[in-house]
């Protein structure tokens, strides 16, 4: 007897039964875990020192300059390429590398945009549970339109709009 992926759904343990998904995103969450001592630290622990309270610390931060080292912390712990984080700030990687050799912190453009994300991915991982599950909402279509949350990420606008979305997720609104 041949058996496809998908067709086991459950396994049973004597009276108890599991679903097959749950071990195996329990042990890939141990795994995780065990490889790296700061997974156990969220965004908004690791970025605590930046003030993201409310808006007007967060563009007076801004204002300020963020400096680039928050940037290769913050596209390290969402387990996103520093190409990619780059291209939602509107600049080039070869351009944050060089505010990184110059100690120069990013423009109070790229700064609040910056802090917009991380606050941003704070509240997705409070929500989700994890980054990875809110990585894979980002990249999901919403279901009236054809375009994913991550796409409106590339305004402060966006970010705004997918804060919005979540604040809803997080009251039981349908999104």
């Amino acid at each position: 007897m041949s058996i496809g992926i998908g067709q086991i759904k459950n396994t049973s343990c004597g009276n108890i039964s599991f679903p097959i998904w749950k071990i195996f995103r329990t042990l890939l969450k141990t795994q995780a875990m065990a490889t790296s001592s700061i997974a156990s630290l969220s965004i908004r622990d690791r970025f605590s020192k930046l003030d993201l309270k409310s808006a007007f610390d967060l563009v007076f931060s801004a204002r300020k300059g963020v400096k680039p080292k928050v940037f290769y912390e913050f596209a390290d712990s969402i387990k996103m390429p520093e190409k990619n984080l780059a291209i939602l700030l509107n600049m080039s990687s070869r351009t944050v590398s060089n505010y990184n050799e110059q100690q120069k912190p990013l423009d109070p453009l790229q700064s609040e945009h910056l802090l917009k994300l991380i606050a941003l991915f704070g509240k997705g991982e409070e929500v989700f549970g994890n980054i990875d599950e809110f990585n894979y909402w980002l990249q999901k279509p919403f279901w009236n339109i054809k375009e994913k949350p991550i796409d409106w990420l590339i305004t402060p606008g966006g970010i705004d709009l997918v804060m919005d979305e979540i604040d809803r997720l997080s009251h039981a609104y349908v999104v």
